[in-house]
């Protein structure tokens, strides 16, 4: 199911055919260091995520993370969309893109889409994000979006610091 479309990209539904892109991205380097490892391993265990975190989230949440496809060839090129944490009372925008795909201007096209569409269809009237203090590429993209840093916090007790930035759309 599309969710969104932007200039360059379609953002949708994830699908347990997914697994193959989903355990590529989840176990890239840059996704181990930046995010944090889902212990996703195998095209099991990629589609065992795509069902109990995906495809869960926008049953129970009516939004979450999409994948991100460019419009002028199939193939899954990332992930962007909305999530729901226990430990924040808003949803954040998230996004994560194979390293090919970077420097490409996807991740903000898709983060863009996603705010509009939180702000314009979903009636959201705070958007966080949450970035890995060292991760400037990704700081960059969320102060574009109109983020504005609050503070530096644990999501649990534990767990790296990071970056917590707030959107006011009312």
């Amino acid at each position: 199911m599309i969710v969104l479309e932007t200039e360059r990209l379609t953002l949708r539904h994830a699908e347990l055919d997914d697994a193959a892109f989903v355990l590529r991205l989840l176990n890239e380097p840059s996704f181990l260091q930046f995010i944090g490892d889902r212990g996703v391993r195998t095209l099991d265990d990629a589609a065992k995520y795509i069902a109990e975190r995906l495809i869960a989230s926008y049953e129970r949440n009516g939004f979450g993370l999409w994948v991100v496809e460019r419009k002028e060839s199939a193939g899954a090129i990332g992930i962007s969309g909305l999530v729901k944490r226990d430990t924040l009372p808003d949803p954040d925008i998230g996004f994560a893109f194979l390293p090919e795909f970077w420097s490409k201007g996807y991740a903000f096209e898709s983060a863009a889409g996603v705010k509009q569409h939180a702000i314009d269809v979903l009636k959201l009237t705070r958007l966080l994000a949450i970035t890995n203090p060292e991760n400037t590429g990704s700081i960059r993209i969320v102060e574009k979006l109109g983020l504005m840093f609050l503070h530096t916090m644990q999501l649990a007790a534990g767990d790296n610091a990071v970056k917590l930035f707030a959107l006011e759309s009312s």
